[in-house]
């Protein structure tokens, strides 16, 4: 296999995101039916690409490149019946063919790189989209209004939040970007995914919020455990930009430790990830919603942000205690739902002023 075809067949795998290993002739002692820079590729089910030598060899590097491939780190071996001392770096092996040659290999292996599934699709949600890939992650997105992720060519670009549609991209990393736009939707379906760990972009207040609505849906302790929210560090970030750098900067912090805590074989991931919890944002009020502009005359006093919204256009209706609610964002109907009887108080009491 000429040097050409083997690259072709390297960025093949890489763009499948599928796991294979380089395996590089460093030394060759003859007899040997091989040469010093001979490669050949190995993939991770074993299939063997170009030429290190023959068959006497050959079942030991397939051995050695797929255990490379599992530990995620280089390696190098020899095969060789010569005395000499042992090296802690060399990984030493007897050459079983008769003609007692020696070979020495260095197995280089490339991993996909972690896939990022982002959800949403408001401004900070893209940003993130665009720092993920900056920082060589795999992203991929999902949101309920997927036209403003079309600019980005991202792989691949889910309509809604359904959790086997978010298993099958097998993301190492889901970041919660919705923003007011199905936040609890998304939230439940990236917890009940296979994901090592979910970053919300948040408030600490709705943060603190959601996490109570998640229990109330029924997630489980150790789901709710790899929870990261907010985000990531607290940076003091005001616009899409700065939130989104945050939240990735929590995604590397993350993928860092996850990395080290495979390495070591280490159990109780969320254990490990405790320390890189941090806050992304500066608490805002509940509506996270922009003003409405332009809104139809049928409008209504959010009782929980205080904001006049266009009853047409409501993100929520509630009713309760013989009243109805509307609300501009998840924000507020999170709001709503923990503490109802206090904003039915406050509706009536505004409904007693005006008639005063």
């Amino acid at each position: 296999m000429s040097t050409e075809t083997l690259l072709q067949l390297e960025q093949r795998l890489i763009e499948q995101a599928r796991p294979f290993a380089v395996v590089t002739v460093i030394r060759a002692a003859p007899p040997t039916s091989t040469w010093v820079g001979a490669q050949a590729l190995v993939e991770d089910d074993g299939a063997l690409h170009g030429w290190i030598g023959g068959g006497c060899s050959r079942a030991i590097v397939i051995e050695a490149a797929q255990r490379t491939i599992r530990a995620g780190r280089p390696k190098r071996i020899r095969i060789s019946n010569e005395p000499g001392r042992a090296e802690a770096d060399v990984e030493a092996h007897a050459m079983p063919c008769a003609s007692n040659g020696a070979l020495e290999l260095f197995i280089q292996p490339t991993l996909p790189a972690p896939a990022v599934l982002v959800l949403g699709s408001a401004p900070t949600a893209l940003e993130a989209c665009v720092l993920v890939q900056r920082v060589g992650l795999r992203v991929y997105a999902a949101a309920n209004l997927t036209a403003p992720l079309a600019a980005l060519s991202l792989p691949r670009v889910l309509q809604g939040f359904d959790v086997a549609a978010f298993d099958a991209l097998k993301p190492l990393l889901i970041l919660v970007a919705t923003q007011g736009d199905g936040d609890e939707e998304a939230l439940e379906a990236a917890l009940r995914s296979t994901a090592a760990a979910v970053l919300l972009v948040a408030s600490q207040r709705k943060a603190d919020r959601l996490r109570d609505t998640m229990r109330l849906r029924g997630i489980a302790a150790e789901r709710m455990a790899a929870l990261h929210a907010p985000a990531g560090p607290h940076i003091h970030a005001h616009t899409p930009q700065e939130i989104a750098l945050g939240a990735v900067a929590g995604l590397v912090a993350l993928r860092g430790e996850l990395e080290e805590a495979a390495a070591a074989g280490a159990d109780g991931l969320a254990d490990s990830l405790a320390d890189v919890r941090g806050e992304t944002v500066p608490p805002l009020s509940p509506c996270e919603a922009a003003d409405p502009a332009g809104a139809s005359p049928a409008r209504y006093l959010n009782p929980v942000c205080g904001m006049a919204i266009d009853i047409a256009s409501a993100k929520h209706v509630v009713d309760y205690g013989g009243e109805r609610f509307y609300f501009c964002c998840d924000g507020c109907k999170l709001e709503f739902d923990r503490l109802p009887a206090r904003y039915l108080a406050i509706v009536r009491g505004q409904a007693h002023l005006e008639k005063t």
